[in-house]
């Protein structure tokens, strides 16, 4: 069975648990490959249940700050497709991966190669967070060609007769964000609000439901854990590695007994 599709399944099994896994974002290529592979080591340790690894980009619209600086530091760094296979090789032999690129890293490498090259570096799944509506079926097929799974992004407030589209051409899971801004968000969370979204994702697909952007404290996390089946970190962990890396590991052990404390109500 190609590793993909073994990925594939253990994700599957991760977010069928009673309760929230967490997750953690990490841009790819932030430092050499040893010093990244001995972090995510330390992150995996520490409670990282799951990894998204993000594909660097020069114009991440829908990323804060932190992240886009990320992305900037790992392009100068002469991260790549190739460095970007690396992480992922080793991400997903800690944990499932999903790696989350914008539609123009996929034009520029080509779909299908972008598609088949991290289906061999062992990532379950792509998650394209501005993926053209008009490409959705085109790219479920790929992603189905070469066993991965195509989770989608759903902005909040999307209209009902887009949502049952998006679901269905979706697989793996489906991301309900915290708050409706871009990542880094640290104000207040409309927990109602997402519980509402939430339901309306329920009520429409089987998928599982992530959620993330705006979960910058472990007592955010811990508001949003009891609605979804996992809870995805970004923001928070990318800093500390820009920042106080050996702060990294305590802070997603931190992070990680706020989620696993509550059952998921699965409505």
């Amino acid at each position: 069975m190609p590793v993909s599709l073994l990925s594939s399944s253990a994700l599957s099994q991760l977010l069928c648990r009673p309760r929230a896994a967490l997750g953690v974002f990490v841009p790819a290529g932030l430092s050499d490959v040893a010093d990244e592979a001995g972090m995510l080591d330390d992150l995996s340790r520490s409670g990282a249940a799951l990894f998204e690894i993000g594909a660097p980009a020069a114009d991440p619209v829908l990323d804060g700050p932190v992240i886009a600086s990320a992305y900037r530091q790992a392009l100068r760094r002469g991260t790549d497709l190739t460095r970007l296979q690396q992480t992922v090789e080793h991400a997903s032999a800690l944990a499932p991966t999903v790696v989350v690129a914008y539609w123009s890293s996929l034009q520029q490498h080509g779909v299908r190669r972008f598609a088949g090259r991290l289906a061999a570096a062992g990532a379950c799944g792509v998650m394209v967070p501005d993926l053209p509506a008009d490409q959705a079926v085109a790219w479920q097929q790929t992603t189905g060609s070469v066993g991965l799974l195509a989770p989608a992004l759903v902005p909040r407030q999307m209209p009902e007769e887009r949502l049952g589209e998006v679901a269905a051409a979706a697989s793996g899971w489906l991301y309900a964000p915290a708050n409706a801004g871009p990542t880094g968000y640290r104000g207040p969370l409309d927990t109602p609000a997402l519980a509402q979204e939430v339901g309306r994702l329920r009520a429409v697909s089987t998928l599982p439901i992530v959620s993330g952007i705006g979960v910058s404290t472990p007592a955010k996390a811990a508001a949003v854990a009891p609605l979804v089946d996992a809870v995805i970190i970004g923001t928070p962990i990318v800093r500390a590695l820009a920042t106080t890396p050996h702060n990294a590991p305590q802070l997603v052990a931190d992070f990680a007994a706020s989620v696993t404390t509550h059952q998921v109500h699965h409505g």
